[in-house]
Formats: C-alpha cells, sequence, structure tokens
C-alpha cells in the first residue's frame, strides 16, 4: 500500500474499473439485506486494511492533520456509508444497467460542486453535457416508471448514490493530496462501517446467522470491489485528478452491464440502452478535458 507508484497510474485505474464492474453481480447473488452487505463490505474492508494503516503510523498521522481535518474525514466517511446503502438497496429494486448508470451520474456533480468550491469553473461544453445527461436519465426514468413503482424508486434511490459518490471521489481529491493511501481511506472506511453498523440496528436489519457462503461473499465484495476497486481508485487520485477518475468510472455502467446480462440473463429495456447510451455520452462530454 506504499505511495510510490509501483504501477503506471492508468492501468491502476483500469484495474480498477474491471473491479468496480463485479459489486453490482456479487451483490445480487448475495442473499442478504442491503444495509448487512453493506456493513460486511466495509468492516471486512477495515480489517484488510488496519494492518497497514497501523504499520504506516496512521494514528499518529492523523493527529498532525488536526481536528479539523478529521472532522471532514468523519463527514466523507458519513458520505460514503449514504452512498453503499442507497446504491445496494436500489439494486434490489431496478435493473442492474439502471442503478449503474444512474449511480454513475457522480461526475455531474463533482463538475457542479467543484465549480462553487474548488473554483473550477464550468465551460459551456460542461453544460451541455450536464443539460444532454439529465435528457438521458430522464428516458431510463420513464421507462422504469412505466415497469413499476419500485423501479423508480430505485434509480431515485441510485441518484442519491451517485451525488454521494461525487461527493465521496471530490473529498479524495482533496485529502489525498496531504495523506497517503491507508491513512486516508482506512479512517474514511471505518467511519462508513460504524454509520451502516447504526443504520442496520436503527432499522432492525439482520445482520448475523447468514449462511458460509453469503459469509463467502461478503469476503468477496470487500477484497475485489472494495479494495481492487475503490481503494485503488483512491490511490490514483494521488496521481490524476478527480474528473478524470470520474470520467473513467463510466466503464462500470458497461461492465456492469455486460456481465449482468452474462451472468443474471438481465436484458436492458429498449428506455434503458437509449437513455443510458444518452446518459454516458452527456457525462463523457461534461467531463472530458483531454490529456491533463
Amino acid at each position: 500500500m506504499g505511495e510510490r507508484p509501483w504501477l503506471p497510474p492508468n492501468l491502476a485505474l483500469l484495474i480498477s474499473i474491471i473491479a468496480v464492474s463485479t459489486a453490482s453481480i456479487l451483490i445480487r447473488w448475495t442473499e442478504a439485506p442491503p444495509l448487512a452487505i453493506a456493513s460486511y463490505r466495509m468492516f471486512l474492508s477495515v480489517a484488510m486494511l488496519m494492518p497497514f494503516f497501523i504499520r504506516n503510523n496512521g494514528i499518529e498521522k492523523l493527529r498532525k492533520q488536526g481536528s479539523k481535518t478529521i472532522f471532514n474525514l468523519f463527514m466523507v466517511g458519513v458520505v460514503l456509508a449514504i452512498h453503499f446503502a442507497s446504491w445496494i438497496t436500489s439494486l434490489g429494486l431496478t435493473s442492474v444497467a439502471s442503478s449503474v448508470i444512474f449511480v454513475h451520474i457522480d461526475p455531474i456533480f463533482v463538475a457542479i460542486i467543484s465549480h462553487f468550491f474548488l473554483e473550477d469553473r464550468i465551460t459551456r461544453k460542461t453544460l451541455l453535457g450536464i443539460v444532454i445527461s439529465f435528457i438521458g436519465i430522464s428516458v431510463i426514468a420513464m421507462g422504469d416508471a412505466g415497469a413499476g413503482a419500485s423501479n423508480l424508486r430505485g434509480d431515485i434511490l441510485a441518484l442519491i448514490g451517485g451525488i454521494m459518490l461525487g461527493l465521496y471521489i471530490l473529498g479524495g481529491r482533496v485529502y489525498r493530496k496531504n495523506l497517503d493511501l491507508t491513512t486516508y481511506v482506512t479512517p474514511v472506511y471505518s467511519v462508513a462501517t460504524v454509520a451502516l453498523v447504526l443504520m442496520s440496528l436503527i432499522t432492525g436489519t439482520q445482520l448475523t446467522g447468514f449462511s458460509y457462503s453469503t459469509y463467502g461473499l461478503f469476503f468477496l465484495i470487500a477484497l475485489i470491489p472494495m479494495i481492487f476497486g475503490h481503494t485503488l481508485y483512491n490511490w490514483v487520485l494521488r496521481y490524476l485528478s478527480a474528473p478524470v477518475v470520474s470520467l473513467s468510472l463510466l466503464g462500470e455502467p458497461v461492465g456492469a452491464s455486460i456481465l449482468a446480462f452474462l451472468l443474471l440473463g438481465e436484458t436492458p429495456n429498449s428506455f434503458t440502452i437509449i437513455g443510458g447510451g444518452i446518459t454516458l455520452l452527456g457525462i463523457f462530454i461534461s467531463a472530458y478535458r483531454g490529456r491533463d
């Protein structure tokens, strides 16, 4: 988990995209409530990272950052918890394709928030991309509304997850400049774990008594899409800009939709295909900035 670029950042980004593309499939195979899946995903990820955090003197490094940074990392962890709670729940209500397209609207929110808070102004091209993206997600929503109210609820939850994902990526952009990988992700993941467990307890969600195969899937969800996915692209944020990373994650809707077709027999409807294509085009136009 060192900070030296032991992999070319672009190759690491490709690995992370492939890894996160498996998340929706593994989650669909897991016979457990959404909050339980999210809680175990984060808890097991923290367990894998904690030895590196301790060996890396993470606690002392956090102390040196001061209370403001620690509080902000706490808030990033809460945002991450909301992202997983809403998105994983959406997968049980709508199609994989619709869910992953809505959740990856995050580059739009990255652009908007960057405009107001990071002095990264929205250009006319970005604004055009935002308009096109919202046309696309409207087409998907129209199709899902016709398929039933639960599909539309799933789309809304995935959209909330997308907003939270955008905030989470921006948090990584800001704090990865001064913090090494494990010093950043371990406290953030730990806060997300506590928040998700509390959500589970408040809602009466089952957290124990699952089958061995379910616990095995919990482990795979933590290892593949979390460690090799989220954690790896947090590493990449040290070397590439947040818009580039956010844009590259558009590979997940494509990869996840292909896997859903091959492994779950789930074929997107025409509204999802057309609307998804329009949405991805809009996100690409708004986030693409050529070579950084």
